[in-house]
């Protein structure tokens, strides 16, 4: 039988082991119960030649507007070690209080809770006008190419796209209902090669070791202050990741020396600045130092900012009224598919506790999963009745 309670729909989603890029059954079980409370359901199979096949789904009840969607994810990473576990990752023990999982706040918990939501507003308010729709992708964790971004084009092009829309992504570092993201850093990352002359390491003068010109490059690049942050963001960061020169040998200087770093940067910068700064200070060194240096630059994930306004307060709004905290507006963090859904409309993102994402024993409160789902409710509800 078919339940509107969050508790019983987490517990059947996480039975369902969809690790990316497998469906492993978490979307037909979604589809099901869609259906049968009145949603138009659509499948849509997504493929690239370089990533693997993923299924996704898009369920919207309602023609009119104004349009809410509620996008995320159930693809799960691995679980590990499974005999590290207190309880089996897929089997939804409910212990002490807790629903144990893979996928338990990440983010299976928030997809329960809206869907649990859901279904009670349109039980109740038949017809009432505006639409719910549900953007669920199964490669949030993977590539996140044959996901969230080819269905918000699909959903373009069949006049599908939302007014608003909130992404269930775990929000909350402390307690329930203290963060709710509006925006987030870019990510542009970077890999610097220097190309010198190999030689024996007791006559470095015959040689052009490309060591010391990258290690000068990296130790001047990690000193810059790149801005001092914003209204809505911290000040942009630089993390050095790698420095390889593939040597295993003592007496040999390389040829080669390849660093790799990533800028997480704010709405002060645009990536051809950032990468301008980068190429500025490689070109001076190559000047001073010599060798053969090639700057290369991949952009991850585009800066982006809902600003505070309607939408932002209801939700502050829903989440006081149900926990009594006032929750901190946050653009911190990674990357997440709000970054593709903010080409379409605004969003914001809000979910449940983020202690135990990707961890052994992931879980959520039975009563923290019970209140995120009132949360929704009482957005949901002023949304429509705005």
């Amino acid at each position: 039988m078919l339940s509107s309670d969050p508790v019983t729909i987490l517990q059947d989603l996480i039975r369902c082991p969809s690790v990316t890029p497998h469906e492993g059954g978490a979307l037909d079980y979604l589809q099901k119960l869609f259906t049968a409370a009145g949603f138009e359901c659509r499948r849509l199979k997504f493929s690239d030649k370089n990533t693997p096949d993923v299924d996704n789904l898009f369920a919207r009840w309602g023609t009119s507007a104004p349009h809410l969607c509620f996008a995320g994810h159930t693809d799960v990473v691995p679980p590990g070690d499974e005999t590290m576990w207190r309880h089996p990752p897929f089997s939804a023990t409910i212990d002490d209080g807790k629903i144990y999982g893979r996928g338990a706040c990440d983010m299976k918990g928030a997809v329960a809770a809206f869907a649990a939501a859901a279904l009670d507003y349109i039980t109740a308010h038949k017809s009432k006008p505006g639409s719910l729709s549900f953007l669920i992708t199964g490669d949030e964790e993977g590539p996140a190419v044959n996901g969230t971004v080819k269905v918000l084009k699909w959903m373009k092009e069949h006049g599908h796209t939302p007014d608003h829309c909130i992404v269930g992504e775990p929000t909350c570092p402390e307690i329930l209902g203290d963060t709710i993201k509006i925006g987030r850093r870019g990510s542009l990352s970077f890999v610097v090669t220097v190309d010198g002359r190999q030689g024996h390491a007791a006559y470095p003068h015959k040689a052009d070791n490309p060591i010391p010109k990258l290690a000068r490059f990296i130790d001047r690049i990690s000193q810059i202050e790149i801005d001092n942050g914003n209204n809505h963001f911290d000040p942009s960061t630089l993390a050095v990741t790698s420095f390889d020169v593939g040597n295993p040998a003592t007496n040999v200087s390389p040829a080669r020396a390849v660093a790799k770093f990533n800028i997480r940067y704010n709405t002060e910068h645009t990536p051809e600045r950032l990468k301008a700064l980068i190429q500025l200070h490689a070109d001076a060194l190559q000047a001073q130092m010599g060798g053969t240096w090639t700057v290369a630059a991949y952009e991850g994930a585009d800066v982006f900012i809902t600003r505070p306004g309607p939408f932002v307060k209801l939700m502050q709004e829903a989440v006081h009224a149900e926990t009594g905290v006032m929750p901190k507006l946050s653009t911190s963090g990674g990357t997440s598919d709000a970054r593709f859904v903010k080409d379409y409309c605004p969003v914001l993102e809000f979910g449940p506790l983020s202690a135990t994402i990707h961890q052994t024993d992931e879980h959520i409160g039975v009563e923290e999963l019970k209140t995120t789902t009132r949360i929704y409710a009482a957005l949901i509800a002023s949304y429509f009745g705005r």
